[in-house]
């Protein structure tokens, strides 16, 4: 089965000859730039990847270093969420604007540089999630080919690894937008806490994890299996003093755990059906 949902995707890929691929360096688009070069060669795939306000620069460094790691030409570009309301304002529908922008940027690239296709990492796990950034990408033209060829994440990975990706265990990440309720304003300075306040946990050994932001408290999601480590006193201690430090006033656990689109969970659902794929 995987073994056929593989070759689809290869052949999908073949017939369309020259693609530029949305490159962030998470484990879908790393899987799928790898497979776009091995299948149509090196001068046929164009990797472009958003210098975003949405990403850390440490994700940004990574995605550059992998793209070496795979000898792809790659094409930084920049965008700039925090000028436009539609996004800064924190809507539902945040994701439809944000990805409208970059992948409007995207197929600009792909247009002087003479590429008639843009590929995109979302995988078949994915569909039933709320997702508004996927209504901008279908109305740009944009190929969800992971998608298509019905791969899950769980397939991705094992099949990056497979390849000796050495993304096939990266843990699964968010833009920083999404660590904030819809409706409070999304600011640079609210940014640089969030990615400080994780780059904190991530010191102390967390992989998957998310801090959300709510005004001046803080929420963190750990995976259960991990959260006894958070009943050390003098770990909690730090924790505390650190957040506090940055701007948090209240640091809070989540008892549910880490899981992803957590601030989609206060939607109602006539909403939600308005994205859903």
């Amino acid at each position: 089965m995987l073994d056929e949902k593989l070759s689809k995707l290869k052949e999908s890929i073949k017939a369309l000859g020259k693609v530029v691929v949305a490159f962030s360096g998470g484990v879908d688009s790393t899987f799928l730039l790898k497979t776009c070069i091995d299948e149509l060669g090196r001068d046929n795939v164009l990797a472009v990847t958003a210098h975003s306000q949405a990403i850390t620069e440490r994700e940004l460094i990574e995605a550059q270093a992998l793209a070496a790691l795979l000898n792809a030409r790659q094409v930084i570009v920049e965008s700039t969420e925090l000028d436009d309301p539609n996004i800064t304002d924190n809507p539902p529908e945040r994701c439809y604007y944000c990805k409208k922008q970059i992948f409007s940027n995207f197929t600009a690239i792909a247009r002087e540089n003479g590429y008639n296709f843009i590929l995109e990492g979302t995988n078949f796990s994915d569909s039933d999630d709320f997702r508004p950034g996927m209504a901008a990408i279908k109305e740009l033209g944009v190929l969800s080919p992971l998608k298509d060829a019905g791969l899950t994440k769980d397939e991705i990975r094992e099949l990056s690894k497979a390849m000796g990706l050495p993304t096939w265990n990266k843990p699964s990440y968010a833009c920083l937008f999404s660590r904030f309720p819809y409706g409070e304003k999304i600011t640079p300075d609210k940014l640089k806490r969030v990615a400080k306040a994780e780059d904190i946990l991530r010191q102390y050994g967390f992989c998957q994890f998310r801090v959300r932001s709510h005004g001046d408290l803080a929420r963190i999601e750990f995976l259960p299996q991990e959260m006894d480590k958070v009943f050390d006193e003098s770990f909690r201690n730090t924790v505390i003093s650190e957040f506090k430090k940055i701007g948090f006033i209240y640091i809070t656990l989540d008892l549910a755990g880490y899981r992803s689109g957590s601030m989609n969970e206060g939607l109602k659902e006539e909403d939600m059906a308005l994205w859903k794929n």
